[in-house]
């Protein structure tokens, strides 16, 4: 008899590169009708010029499902570790259209 939940597991593997992570302490967030485009960025303070560190394109079910994912993992986070305190940033100018920030 076969195991049906080898036959459902997914192997992800990731290289040491990814591993290490990529610090960003910006998201900027654009879509279309077919896509989300999540661009991660390091402002640094005191400093005129940000680059975009990483992006990533989703598509609109997807981009639904890690908002989720994300809300229910702070949720976990503050039931764990209490509320996560939202400080307010200064407002980063941004000179290219629409955007949605976090």
């Amino acid at each position: 008899m076969a195991d049906t939940n080898k036959e459902n597991q997914l192997n992800i593997e990731i290289d040491e590169a990814v591993a290490d992570g990529t610090y960003a302490n910006l998201a900027i967030i654009n879509h279309s009708v077919s896509e989300f485009v999540v661009d991660f960025v390091n402002v640094m303070p005191g400093t005129p010029k940000a680059k975009v560190k990483s992006r990533i394109i989703l598509t609109p079910q997807h981009a639904k499902r890690l908002a989720k994912a994300l809300a229910e993992n702070v949720q976990r986070f503050e039931k764990a570790h209490g509320d996560i305190k939202d400080y307010e940033q200064p407002p980063v100018p941004m000179n290219f259209g629409p955007a949605g920030q976090a």
